[in-house]
Parts: structure tokens; sequence; C-alpha cells
């Protein structure tokens, strides 16, 4: 439970987010508090909706639906172009009754129950935002990628601006008692995902996702990852691993061009959020025949906290100098980094000789 957006805080919110907007005249003083009586908020979160229709502003901001259903009728609109419209800083008409097992679901950012006129039913309208977003709503008309990107961040502001999660966004087919549809259709895409079917679970995956990351941030694009970047680690020189205690592996080689990040001398091998998909060849002298050496991923986080110890992989001991190829395949959220560690298990000192590490890893 929050009070709405001053006109300065949806500027403020929007821009951070990267969202474009433009301002209806006399958007910061249109609302339907004063007709009803009803002072709009406190607000508990964002609706979301489909106009049914093209070239809706007018309908939205001035027409409305007749006596029955004044205008304004949502907060913003957002056309095919991906431009929100801000209509409305006050009460608009979008949301009408909401189910109150709905409602009650999004206040406490619970997954939202079908919607139960016998539960009850509370004014949408004094309790949540409303976006309306230009579609024609018959199932096949698409919103476009610019539509789709402004509407997660919308979303996506709003919450950050509240401190909500991605649970505060439901649509409008997930509270009305009267079985409204929308919001729905195709979308053409979003960052490195192509054609798509809208779900309010998808739109929410995509707002947490933003939420996860400083406002600033933009989503990968396909282009932008369609080549994996290339690492290739290894040890200038051998050393003594004695028996005994979990040990990192200092790569201290960059066999690349570019050095991708990873600097000299660090266990780090690679940054999340980020997927890999490699191998660790790994020579070991004086391991006795028999005798192990362990080797794991671990996670920690910025700080050096370790937080996740992958399972280990065993190289045996083999006459003649040992030689191994561990598999390296994991992904990793963002803030942790990955090590390799190796464990001698045999009684006395063994040499790593030499540890090459190979990966390509897809960012984000």
């Amino acid at each position: 439970m929050a009070d709405p957006m001053t006109p300065a805080q949806w500027r403020e919110a929007l821009r951070a987010e990267g969202a474009p907007f433009t301002e209806l005249e006399g958007w910061t003083s249109r609302g339907r508090d004063q007709a009803t009586g009803k002072v709009f908020g406190p607000v508990n979160g964002v609706l979301n909706h489909h106009t049914a229709g093209r070239d809706s502003l007018a309908l939205i901001a001035y027409w409305g639906q007749g006596a029955a259903v004044p205008a304004p009728l949502a907060h913003a609109l957002l056309p095919k172009d991906g431009r929100l419209v801000l209509i409305a800083d006050g009460r608009a008409n979008h949301a009408g009754l909401a189910a109150k097992n709905s409602f009650d679901a999004i206040v406490a950012e619970k997954p939202i129950p079908r919607p139960s006129k016998a539960s009850g039913t509370v004014d949408g309208n004094d309790r949540l935002y409303g976006l309306e977003v230009e579609n024609l709503g018959n199932g096949t008309d698409a919103y476009s990628c610019a539509q789709y990107d402004t509407w997660v961040r919308f979303n996506a502001a709003l919450c950050r601006h509240h401190d909500w999660g991605a649970g505060s966004c439901a649509g409008h087919l997930e509270t009305s008692v009267e079985g409204k549809p929308d919001p729905r259709g195709p979308v053409e895409g979003y960052g490195r995902r192509g054609r798509f079917t809208f779900t309010m679970g998808q739109l929410r995956a995509d707002v947490n996702e933003r939420l996860a990351h400083a406002p600033s941030w933009n989503p990968p694009t396909a282009e932008e990852t369609d080549m994996p970047d290339y690492l290739n680690l290894g040890l200038a020189r051998g050393y003594r691993l004695a028996p005994g205690s979990w040990d990192d592996v200092e790569f201290t080689t960059e066999w690349t061009d570019e050095a991708d990040g990873h600097p000299a001398g660090s266990a780090n091998f690679v940054t999340g959020p980020a997927g890999f998909t490699g191998s660790l060849a790994l020579r070991l002298e004086r391991l006795p025949v028999g005798e192990v050496v362990q080797v794991r991923m671990t996670e920690y986080d910025a700080a050096g906290t370790l937080k996740h110890n992958h399972p280990p992989h065993e190289v045996i001991g083999t006459r003649g100098g040992t030689y191994s190829h561990v598999p390296l395949t994991k992904r990793i959220g963002p803030g942790r980094v990955m090590r390799v560690r190796v464990l001698n298990q045999a009684g006395e000192d063994v040499e790593v000789a030499s540890a090459v590490l190979t990966a390509w890893v897809w960012a984000g």
C-alpha cells in the first residue's frame, strides 16, 4: 500500500527506467476524484489492459464509454510505436470491480487465483494504476517489439518506485468478475526472444528480470549474443598441491587476443549472469596410482563469500603422469563468480603441472 506517484515522480521513474513517454496536455490534473468524491489511492499494483481498438487516445482521455463509464479510462496509453502517453494522474475508470481474492493476491504478491465474485469485490479504480496497450485484442494483432519493451519498463518503473515486486503487476483478465479477456495476443519479440504469445506470467518474469538489474539496464539482443565470448586460460608454471584442503586454481595466463575482463592471476574465471560450456585439461605429476584429486566448480559472491559447491569430479592417479578433461557446463546468476578448486586426497604433495581452461561464455 502506497501513496500514488506525483507527476514529478512519474517522470523521474519512467526516465530512469528508459521508458519513452509524452505528456498529454492537462494530464497532471485529470482524474475522476472530484466527480466521484473518491480519492485515488492508496495504490497496491498495476493493472494491464489492451485497448481492443486503434487510435484510442481520444476515447481513453476524453470520450470514455458514455455516461456510464466516463473518461479517463487509464493513467497511460501505450501505442504501437512504444512511446507512452501520460493521460491522467488521478482516479481512472479502467479496472471496475476486482475480485477480492485476486486483489488480495496482488497485495500479497502471491500467485493470482481465478477471480471469484463470491469472494467479494474491491473497486480497482481506487487502488490500481491502469495501462492501456494498443491492440485489437483479436488474438492475431501483434504487439510490436518497441511496444512490449516499454510495457515491461513501465511496469518495472512503478514497481521499483514503490519497492514492489513483479507480483504487483496483473492483467484485467486476472481480476475481472465480468470475464474480461485482456490483455492477450502475440508479441513480435523482446530482447533475444523471437515471436511469442503474451501471458501475464511472461510479463511478470520480464519485469522481475528488469528489477534484478539497475534501471538503466537493457535486455541483450540477439545480435549482441549470437557469438559467445571465448576463454582460454592457463598456468604460467606448475605448482605443488599439498594434501587435505581445497585450493583455488589461479589462472595466470590469458591465451586469447582479448582478455575479456579476466584479470591475470585471478581464480574467478567467469562472472554472472552468464552461462558457459567448456572443459579443464588437467595434468598432474606425482599423484600415486589409485590416489585421487577432486576437482569442482564453486560459486562465490562479489565479496568473496562461498555460496554454492557443485558436485566434484575425481581424477585418479595413473602410471607415468595423470591426465584428465573435466567438463565445465553451468549457469550462474547476477553477482556471482565461478572458480575451479582442487583437493588433494593423497597423503603427499602432488604437482599441478598444467591446467588449461577453455570455455564459451554467454553473458546475460
